[in-house]
């Protein structure tokens, strides 16, 4: 279709027209499963009357006010039902509008609270290769995704990165998982020491990796072992749930099943389901009172931050995840989803993992099962997957890069939280007939 419209790339692309349920249709009448909520997003579907009528009914009433001038109902409702049900010592949402703002924002808060409570040093921070963090230019220096990172390496900030706990990469055949957490943990603590611990401010991870790794979940014990380790040396502990967070795993939050609790940790896409824009850094009761007993301004701010509409829609998302007890669907479908991912492509030739937690799901793609070896990049086998899963009328999310930031393919699925049995069967049918027709290609 051509346009005005700056695309994301050159490809052409179908016109998406309405949503109902589970499905997109486009302007052909075609319909498409979404196998992965778009990029994890919507978690409600695209059609939740509930959701709809709170924007309705919002905009009736108030449809902005500068966080400048105004708080707002909708603002401070939401703010209150996050507080309530984060984990413990998490006191205070930020909100935002989108999850590359929500980590900008944290990384400014980390230094921001050392700059008032007399540790001006504390500046660099540490995160893991492999990671997303968002696509702003401090999300994106703390992010280790190569690919992304390489057009901008000149205007990113200095970030170290250490190793992904990575079970099926790295793992050493006579470790245990335990150990081996341990180990790819005790780099952190390596990191720090070369750095300097009145450096470092913070170290930033995903619970379960998303949009690089393909749904990895940490092995037990090893974010236990990062907050000793933090805790040890002063060091701010930040989670990016943008992805991985809001029940996508199973619990509200995903690091409630690595028993950890951040100091600060950021949510977004699932948060609004894609209905509204709206990302939010939330943070410890510890760090705001510094900020507010000192300054008493967070100096950092966005024209649309708090935006009535969308905490509107935020608090009628999180409502509907809770009240009508989505995490329970999550677990049970995500089972489900892990049992007929197995069922239809555990013993296929070219699939070396089938990974994650709840309806957060990875495929790694390799040329040789018995060795892992990743396919020749050139191939671009992750887009050529993806093209036959929308011929196939699947929305799926792969990504190449997967091992390396340059080899590697995987496939990461994040359908909505209401899938049923037997959508979770046409869309494991369709993912394997996309695989066959994506590596035939």
């Amino acid at each position: 279709m051509a346009g005005h419209v700056f695309a994301r790339s050159a490809a052409d692309r179908p016109t998406a027209l309405r949503g109902e349920g589970c499905y997109l249709f486009d302007t052909e009448g075609r319909a498409y499963l979404d196998g992965s909520g778009g990029a994890a997003v919507s978690c409600l579907g695209h059609s939740d009357a509930g959701v709809r009528a709170a924007i309705h009914d919002q905009l009736d009433r108030l449809a902005f006010a500068h966080t400048g001038f105004f708080t707002s109902p909708p603002a401070e409702a939401l703010a209150d039902r996050l507080a309530a049900h984060a984990p413990e010592g998490i006191d205070r949402a930020y909100l935002l509008s989108g999850g590359s703002e929500a980590v900008e924002a944290a990384i400014k808060l980390a230094r921001q609270f050392f700059v008032e409570t007399g540790q001006p040093t504390r500046h660099r921070l540490i995160a893991r290769r492999q990671s997303y963090h968002g696509n702003t230019l401090g999300a994106l220096a703390t992010g280790g995704n190569p690919g992304r990172r390489a057009t901008y390496r000149p205007l990113l900030a200095d970030t170290s990165h250490i190793a992904p706990c990575h079970e099926y990469r790295d793992r050493l055949p006579d470790e245990s998982a335990e150990d081996y957490g341990r180990r790819v943990a005790d780099e952190l603590e390596a990191e720090i020491l070369r750095l300097g611990p009145e450096t470092v401010m913070a170290f930033v991870a995903e619970p379960v990796v998303g949009a690089t790794l393909g749904a990895v979940p940490a092995v037990p014990g090893y974010f236990t072992r990062i907050r000793e380790i933090c805790d040890r040396h002063g060091v701010l502990l930040i989670l990016d749930e943008v992805m991985c967070g809001m029940g996508r795993t199973g619990t509200l939050f995903a690091c409630e099943q690595d028993v950890v609790v951040p100091d600060i940790v950021t949510i977004a896409k699932g948060l609004g389901a894609g209905y509204m824009p709206i990302g939010a850094m939330l943070c410890s009761a510890r760090i705001h009172d510094a900020i507010a007993e000192g300054s008493g301004a967070f100096q950092h701010g966005h024209t649309y931050h708090g935006h009535p509409l969308a905490a509107a829609a935020g608090a009628a998302v999180l409502d509907a995840i809770l009240e009508r007890d989505l995490l329970a669907c999550v677990r049970a479908q995500g089972e489900t989803l892990d049992a007929a991912l197995r069922d239809a492509l555990g013993g296929h030739p070219n699939v070396g993992d089938i990974r994650g937690r709840g309806l957060f799901r990875g495929v790694e793609l390799v040329a040789d099962r018995g060795t892992a070896l990743p396919f020749d990049p050139a191939r671009k086998v992750h887009a050529r997957v993806k093209q036959a899963a929308m011929d196939e009328g699947l929305i799926c999310y792969p990504a190449g890069g997967t091992v390396d930031g340059r080899a590697g393919d995987h496939i990461l699925l994040a359908p909505p939280y209401i899938i049923t049995d037997d959508q979770i069967g046409e869309l494991t049918d369709k993912l394997a007939r996309a695989i066959d027709a994506g590596l035939a290609a």
